[in-house]
């Protein structure tokens, strides 16, 4: 009897213990503290770093497999994909923001085949170059194999230019950076656009005074970031993380290494994860010269970023407000609203597959700088 009445004692005393030591956990995530979030399919790694710049790599326990998608980089490079202005092919039926133009062509509107015998993956942000207007791709979505051509919406990144340079959007500019792609996916707005764009050329100019003349004469967003002291800019910032990376690559790939969180002058902007690290592969060139861009346009100030605000950012996916569209069999793409982020997600529905290949999350703020351009950190 007394050893039951002593165990009875230890038990309430071990819950009175606990329940201590949850208020107290309570009190100390009320204050700030990251909690721990062992449920989540994805972990932060120790970022890589330049200047005012940090990329957290996102890996997995498991990938899936990708190998049956092309890229628009590949799709372009080999012929298969073919990107013509709205009046040069048979457009279908249901268009979306038509702006009519005599010759049949459309701002916001570009007709795409693909061509080959596999499914094509597009991502928002993405920039191809030529026809009348350099353009960015307004969503995520996957195209057929041998496809009919399909209308793809997109948004003007080159204000001020209605002439065609070739008949086909055979360039390829790499990814908008965060604030102009989070402009295009979440505003929807042409207008909102062109304003991301002009704000960016006006930081380029002011940050890197070496380029002003030449990037004050363009209207184009791609030629702004392809003139030669912008890309010697973007060298520097990309130098560092393209070194570790490349040295660690090894490492990340045995450790399924998915995505990436990225924050800028000690604020999380931004994260792009896929369904695997053949697909983060692809896009990295692209995508690191995008973050660096935006690193570059920013200036400098804030403090800095830890894994445990990057891990609690990748955990909150789910939000207060979903909108969904559908291509039965083919994908389903979610726009999820949280407090202050927006959660875009690319699900496959091919046969066989039934898995997210692309999220991006973003800061809610991303969508419109507040601060007037700062001074350029010195490197």
């Amino acid at each position: 009897m007394v050893n039951v009445m002593k165990r009875a004692q230890w038990f309430l005393g071990f819950c009175i213990v606990a329940m201590l030591l949850a208020s107290a956990i309570s009190l100390k995530l009320q204050a700030g503290q990251t909690p721990s979030y062992p449920s989540s399919s994805y972990r932060v790694l120790v970022p890589l770093s330049s200047g005012n710049l940090l990329i957290f790599p996102v890996v997995t326990k498991s990938e899936m497999d990708t190998s049956m998608f092309i890229t628009l980089d590949e799709g372009l490079r080999s012929g298969e994909v073919v990107v013509t202005e709205s009046g040069s092919v048979q457009p279908l039926i249901r268009r979306r923001r038509p702006m009519p133009r005599h010759d049949g062509a459309q701002v916001n509107t570009l007709m795409l085949v693909n061509n080959s015998k596999r499914p094509l993956l597009l991502l928002a942000g993405e920039i191809v170059t030529g026809g009348k207007q350099d353009r960015v791709i307004a969503k995520d979505r996957i195209v057929p194999a041998e496809s009919d051509p399909v209308d793809l919406g997109v948004f003007c990144v080159e204000p001020g230019r209605w002439t065609a340079r070739t008949e086909k959007f055979g360039g390829f500019a790499g990814i908008a950076q965060p604030n102009v792609r989070a402009n295009a996916m979440a505003r929807k707005d042409q207008q909102q656009v062109w304003s991301a764009v002009n704000d960016s050329k006006a930081r380029v100019m002011q940050n890197v005074p070496e380029a002003a003349p030449e990037v004050g004469r363009t209207s184009s967003y791609a030629a702004a970031m392809e003139n030669e002291s912008v890309q010697r800019e973007l060298d520097k910032i990309e130098a560092p993380i393209r070194k570790n990376y490349q040295s660690l690559m090894k490492e990340l790939r045995a450790k399924n290494a998915v995505g990436v969180v990225v924050a800028v002058n000690g604020q999380i902007l931004w994260a792009d994860i896929f369904a695997s690290n053949e697909l983060l592969a692809k896009y990295w060139p692209k995508l690191v010269r995008s973050y660096a861009a935006e690193a570059m346009t920013q200036g400098t100030g804030g403090g800095r970023v830890t894994e445990s605000e990057a891990q609690m950012f990748v955990n909150r996916l789910d939000g207060t407000h979903e909108t969904a569209e559908t291509e039965p069999g083919l994908y389903r793409h979610a726009e999820i609203t949280g407090g202050d982020y927006k959660v875009f997600e690319l699900t496959s529905l091919l046969p066989r597959t039934n898995f997210t290949v692309h999220l991006a999350k973003m800061k809610e703020d991303q969508v419109a700088w507040n601060v007037k351009p700062r001074p350029m950190m010195q490197r």
